[in-house]
């Protein structure tokens, strides 16, 4: 009996060692749709692998050629799948080309787990040529023919391949040159046309924006001094023909007692010219009444000399004056 239950034992454990491998061990197995391949074609090669989840390894395959003759064309993604016991089914396809024909030996796929290295089988693949159409005779050489030609064939190639872009940038550089010219000749137009003030009503204008802005007293007396000779000395540029602008002082008094229109007004200029030197060459601030009695001396001045309107007997008497010259010339 015990002898008996010893052979059991051991047959058990025989078997059971014979199982586990079986179920640990990784197998690698490829195949063709079909052994003949026409030259210049692609067919699938299918990979399938069972391996033990638990031990990582690593598909090898090559990445141009499986044989000397026979190219990869593309790897496809592999589909990997749990089949229990431990085990996992990986499925891959590899798409094969040739373009010479013959019959060539596919090297194996090769499956690398830790030290272990198995090698798939080893598959057989015929390439087929490509049918020619051999010419059972001899044809002659084609007539030249005449081809009909456009104008656009005459034509560079830069001009038929950038014709319409160089037309559009034409378009708008002879669209910016008449605008620019239009936009000159409104410009000179409008500066042309230059209204004219009087130099006695502009003086008045700039006094009274003088008056408005009060920088007296605001502390600004130089800066009140310099617009008020300033604006006097432009009146009798305009009114006279003074170069009053380029002239000191002195100059201007001696100017206007030699002219009768202003030698009666001189003393409202010689105020003004006197306390404007003294503000801004002696650097004396001058009282407020200095201020307002320089300002009206001012507009006095523009007011005493400025144009008298010329009446109609005046007018009159100037024609006939004329017209007796002319006829006594004659």
């Amino acid at each position: 009996m015990i002898r008996q239950l010893r052979i059991f034992i051991a047959t058990f454990t025989l078997v059971l060692a014979s199982v586990i491998p079986a179920w640990s061990q990784s197998s690698i197995k490829v195949s063709l749709d079909s052994a003949y391949l026409l030259m210049g074609k692609t067919t699938p090669m299918h990979i399938e692998l069972i391996a033990p989840s638990s031990t990582a390894g690593q598909l090898m395959i090559p990445q141009d050629t499986i044989c000397d003759k026979v190219e990869i064309l593309r790897t496809l993604p592999a589909d990997t799948t749990d089949i229990k016991n431990g085990r996992i089914q990986v499925n891959q396809e590899v798409l094969l080309q040739a373009f010479d024909s013959g019959t060539y030996i596919l090297n194996p796929i090769r499956y690398i787990q830790g030290s272990e290295t198995i090698a798939s089988n080893k598959l057989v693949l015929k390439v087929l040529p490509v049918p020619v159409d051999t010419l059972a005779s001899i044809h002659d050489y084609a007539d030249v023919v005449d081809v009909d030609r456009k104008l656009v064939d005459y034509l560079p190639d830069f001009l038929v391949d950038y014709g319409l872009w160089i037309l559009a940038a034409l378009i708008v550089l002879a669209l910016a040159y008449f605008t620019f010219k239009r936009l000159t000749r409104n410009k000179n137009i409008a500066a042309e046309v230059v209204v004219t003030i009087p130099p006695y009503e502009l003086a008045i204008r700039e006094l009274d924006s003088l008056r408005t802005d009060k920088l007296c007293e605001q502390g600004r007396e130089r800066e009140f001094y310099t617009r008020l000779t300033d604006i006097l000395r432009q009146y009798l540029q305009g009114r006279f023909g003074i170069n009053a602008m380029e002239m000191t002082s002195t100059q201007i008094r001696n100017i206007l007692q030699a002219n009768e229109e202003t030698r009666l007004s001189k003393r409202n200029m010689d105020q003004v010219l006197e306390t404007a030197d003294f503000v801004k060459f002696a650097k004396v601030r001058p009282l407020p009444e200095d201020n307002t009695r320089s300002f009206n001396s001012a507009m006095q001045f523009v007011e005493d000399t400025k144009p008298q309107p010329v009446s109609a007997e005046t007018e009159d008497n100037d024609n006939e004056e004329q017209l007796k010259k002319s006829t006594t010339e004659k």
